[in-house]
């Protein structure tokens, strides 16, 4: 029989109850603990991660009413709220066990126990407690879609394809580097679901979208009580996707001070929380993605170069769309199809002509942008016929003439974007902004 993948502590001030408890167990998982002090639970809890503890209801001698276990089972469930408590006693009263059940605790046994009845119990608790981890793991993981177009005929785009068929099966860190919109998030996604991960969770974390105060609290979590409005223990976004993948997407947004932590991270793969001393052991593989030079980065020292090269074991540029104009006609289709079906306008076509001007535009947002075309067209197409909006008619290449301040911005960003093919450092420079700030403002205004 094969041993399930569980730490299981057992605390009994009775040396032959802890050895007898541990032999039966050790059976069937892979580790079993045992405390001979009830002080000493804390602490241990705090540097191991236990799936279920098996805890008696009396310590002090001549004190057999359980108040004993259930005082520490509340201070267990303080520091870990989910984690399953079986009550055990030898003092077996229908009182005690209900108040025992009602305070918390997963089971209650009596001593003597039924060996079968223990290993019942005990299993029971790690499924539970397995589950448990699994749910908190699944918040803030990203729904996989897999709805994308991926068919290429541009010769550089396959190259980027069968490199990503190479390494996907393995777990190398992979740095995407290309220009904004030219779908590293869905190249990401794809790496993640040809490895060996795919029924893991797959995270994405948008370092181009957290306020510098939020990075650490987001990426590491932290502990209750860590700082004002720590309300409850949180696990961060890296340590919700154990098993499974982090995708550190615009990296070189990471602030220096974090890009230290990162690196001891990946190096050491021990994770801890904000206003915790406890390491934390991480199983996950890391695709990271940036639209920034990072070696004029490195260079500037904003970013460190022992993380550039911890970064980038594999490093793939994705190339720009007016670099790949062979795949416009079927990413237009592609498109076309997915808003023809939205939208309810299933008669709409692209013609020749309509592709031929597709084709001669730069598109300095890549495919994000085309998709953003497609999509206006279609929804003011009439039934039969659809009217192509290019990106050159829209307001942002006409005269000023509204001093609306919002309306007005909006219009220079959409220039500097423009002006600088969806590079948003250098448009953000342009405009005399943060990238965190233009982030804000392009998602203000749906860009």
């Amino acid at each position: 029989m094969r041993k399930k993948e569980a730490h299981i502590l057992i605390v009994d001030d009775d040396e032959d109850i802890l050895f007898s408890a541990r032999v039966w167990l050790k059976k069937f998982f892979t580790e079993v603990s045992c405390l001979s002090q009830p002080k000493n639970i804390l602490k241990f809890l705090s540097e191991q991660q236990v799936d279920t503890v098996l805890l008696d209801m009396n310590f002090r001698k001549g004190f057999e009413n359980g108040q004993d276990g259930l005082y520490w089972m509340n201070e267990i469930r303080t520091l870990e709220p989910q984690l399953p408590i079986i009550l055990m006693t030898a003092y077996g009263e229908v009182e005690l066990a209900v108040e025992a059940l009602k305070n918390g605790a997963s089971d209650f046994i009596l001593k003597p126990w039924n060996n079968e009845k223990l290993y019942a119990s005990v299993n029971l608790a790690a499924d539970i407690s397995r589950k448990n981890k699994k749910l908190n793991q699944w918040e803030n993981v990203s729904v996989k879609t897999n709805q994308y177009q991926l068919e290429t005929a541009s010769f550089a785009m396959q190259e980027v394809m069968e490199q990503i068929t190479k390494v996907a099966p393995t777990d190398a860190n992979v740095l995407l580097l290309g220009e904004n919109g030219t779908g590293k998030y869905v190249l990401a996604e794809y790496l993640h679901e040809l490895s060996e991960r795919k029924s893991q969770p797959f995270v994405h974390i948008d370092l181009g979208s957290l306020s510098e105060n939020l990075f650490e609290a987001e990426l590491f979590g932290y502990k209750k009580g860590a700082f004002t409005d720590a309300n409850q223990d949180y696990s961060g976004k890296i340590e919700n996707a154990q098993n499974g993948t982090v995708f550190l997407d615009e990296i070189g947004n990471l602030p220096l001070h974090l890009q230290t932590k990162l690196l001891s991270l990946i190096q050491n793969r021990k994770l801890t929380r904000i206003g915790e001393n406890k390491e934390r052991t991480l199983d996950v593989r890391f695709i990271f993605a940036t639209n920034e030079n990072l070696k004029k980065a490195v260079s500037e020292n904003r970013f460190r170069k022992d993380l550039y090269y911890r970064i980038n074991t594999v490093e793939l540029q994705i190339p720009s769309l007016r670099e790949r104009l062979e795949d416009i006609p079927t990413l237009a289709d592609y498109f076309l199809e997915k808003y023809k079906q939205k939208y309810h306008k299933a008669d709409l076509a692209l013609n020749k002509s309509l592709v031929n001007e597709l084709t001669t535009y730069s598109w300095p947002g890549n495919i994000r942008e085309l998709d953003h075309c497609i999509e206006r067209s279609v929804i003011l197409s009439n039934e039969k016929n659809l009217k192509l909006l290019m990106p050159q008619d829209e307001e942002s290449d006409k005269p000023i003439i509204n001093l609306n301040i919002e309306e007005m911005e909006e219009i220079l960003i959409k220039k500097a974007l423009k002006k600088h093919r969806g590079n948003i450092s250098l448009a953000a420079e342009d405009l005399g902004l943060s990238r965190a700030a233009l982030y804000r403002r392009m998602e203000k205004f749906e860009l």
